[in-house]
């Protein structure tokens, strides 16, 4: 809890036994109200090494997406009564030791949306990630800072907090179970006024971390550019795409994938 705000740490993720631990252990320690953990259909002893370090686990009875298992975790926050939602990934990829500055950006700072970047301090290339990676992560975010109006150093982290607000009022039911949710949510916060902050986060890359095929990643490149593209025509207001506009499905109302073991 911090200054009175229930803090929840999510963490969508699928045959991440290896590192589950290591990530848990690096968590500030008692910080955070609950740890929920969306586990995507592991073949592994993810669900196993999960519960015995204390988590509470929701299970899909398929792989469905990493935008499903965010989906699920942020319901179960919700649920929980959480005011800040922040997604550690478990594959040990970024620090968990900025939750607490995450957690304090939506708390003290007012923001609905912080990301954690690894472009911030120009280190991304120190801390491991591979050159195509970041010729592909600056193009991206290029592309969808002209065409969504927004100033955000890197749309493509994947550590991030999001408060209560954004959470509960944002159609997030309806949007993509894959790796696109990430940018959608970042477009439908420019687009509907919700504050985004940043801080900086260093590149931490090493040997057996989970990371996106090829051919996942030109897709995933893809649907950015499809999101950005939607997202310029709705600021056009020559058309509204479903995608963007309120009262659609939100997470309480319509995602029912967790199942609690």
């Amino acid at each position: 809890m911090l200054d009175g705000a229930r803090i929840a740490i999510t963490m969508p993720g699928i045959n991440v036994s290896s590192t589950l631990e290591r990530t848990i252990q690096a968590l500030p320690k008692d910080y955070a109200d609950t740890i929920f953990l969306a586990d995507d259909g592991s073949t592994d002893d993810t669900v196993q090494v999960a519960k015995s370090l204390g988590v509470r686990v929701f299970s899909h009875s398929k792989n469905l997406g990493y935008g499903a298992g965010q989906k699920t975790t942020y319901r179960e926050a919700l649920k929980d009564n959480a005011d800040v939602a922040v997604m550690v990934h478990p594959d040990f990829q970024y620090k968990p030791e900025l939750v607490p500055a995450l957690a304090a950006m939506v708390v003290h700072g007012g923001y609905d949306l912080v990301l954690a970047s690894r472009m911030l301090d120009g280190g991304a290339l120190r801390g491991g990630m591979p050159i195509w990676k970041f010729a592909a992560n600056r193009f991206l975010t290029g592309v969808e800072n002209a065409m969504l109006g927004g100033h955000v150093s890197e749309y493509h982290t994947g550590y991030r907090a999001f408060s209560k607000r954004f959470l509960e009022e944002m159609p997030l039911a309806g949007l993509s179970n894959g790796f696109h949710f990430d940018s959608e949510t970042i477009a439908l916060a420019l687009l509907h006024g919700y504050r985004i902050g940043e801080l900086s986060c260093p590149a931490h890359y090493f040997d057996g971390m989970q990371s996106m095929p090829a051919t996942v990643g030109v897709r995933y490149g893809l649907g950015c550019l499809r999101t950005a593209v939607m997202g310029a025509i709705h600021r056009s207001g020559l058309h509204k795409p479903a995608l963007f506009t309120t009262g659609g499905p939100t997470l309480l109302e319509a995602w029912t994938e967790g199942v609690e073991q």
